[in-house]
């Protein structure tokens, strides 16, 4: 080896070592410490409810980009290729805003609410709830209940996502949200066909409120939603899959009184992935 290859192998270490050093004081980024934010996901889940986009305050947490302008503009719209414009679809009814993902924001406290997206009543908030959110914590705020057409409102709530901190490559952690207004409490029992055996995720769950996250192995089940003290199904979500290490919340939305397996308003189990 010649000695100008081996200056160039030191000064190579050496630099190594310098990003090494860099990288293990001040860094940006810590994996091994909490962030300093809270997170929250957004659900219309409220029957005959518009599409909507969530805002915290007069922040917009939620919305659709579309990099088309229909119809076009004259002059273009630099937005219509650049940035994308932002469309009228918002959340729809039976949707989780921004893609199922949770929404970061410092922790204080607020006022949500969803405000039209179309452009007929555009911005015009359907329902309104205040909240406080903490550092370091998972929310899920739904719309919920049924869409009032002559006020133009819908209800809603917020539940914390208690996650457990436990790692368990085995087994997936799966809760049970009520949104439908015009039910009694709910109980939901996941089957796995594979063996028979039943778990009890969610007992007697009254509207607007979550049951805890409970432990469950990860495979493939057949979702039983029944009316508290009864044994007949009222809602079914079949070959629902649970990844172990992944945590899911089931929710329950719709009207309990609609028997249509057809009816956009009839009752539904939601499966969502919280992680």
């Amino acid at each position: 080896m010649t000695p100008a290859m081996t200056r160039i192998r030191l000064i190579t270490a050496l630099l190594g070592a310098a990003v090494l050093a860099s990288c293990s004081k001040d860094g940006v980024q810590s994996i091994t410490e909490p962030t300093a934010g809270a997170y929250i996901k957004f659900y219309n889940f409220g029957v005959n409810a518009p599409s909507v986009n969530f805002f915290a305050n007069d922040t917009k947490l939620t919305a659709i980009s579309s990099t088309s302008c229909t119809p076009p503009s004259n002059p273009p719209n630099p937005a219509c290729t650049s940035t994308g414009i932002e469309s009228t679809n918002g959340t729809a009814y039976g949707s989780v805003g921004n893609g199922g993902l949770y929404s970061s924001i410092a922790p204080a406290d607020y006022t949500f609410s969803g405000r039209i997206s179309a452009a007929t009543d555009n911005g015009l908030s359907v329902a309104k709830l205040t909240s406080t959110l903490a550092a370091g914590k998972y929310y899920s705020l739904y719309l919920s209940g049924f869409y009032n057409t002559s006020t133009k409102t819908v209800d809603a709530f917020i539940v914390e996502d208690p996650f457990s901190d436990d790692i368990d490559f085995t087994k997936s952690n799966v809760r049970f949200v009520n949104a439908i207004s015009n039910s009694n409490p709910l109980t939901l029992y996941a089957l796995n066909p594979a063996l028979g055996d039943s778990v009890l995720i969610g007992s007697s769950i009254a509207y607007k409120s979550a049951g805890p996250f409970v432990a469950v192995p990860g495979a493939v089940y057949n979702l039983t939603a029944r009316l508290a003290g009864s044994n007949t199904a009222v809602m079914v979500l079949n070959a629902v899959s649970f990844s172990p290490n992944h945590t899911y919340t089931v929710s329950a939305r719709g009207d309990i009184t609609v028997v249509s397996t057809t009816a956009a308003n009839r009752p539904i189990l939601s499966n969502t992935a919280n992680r």
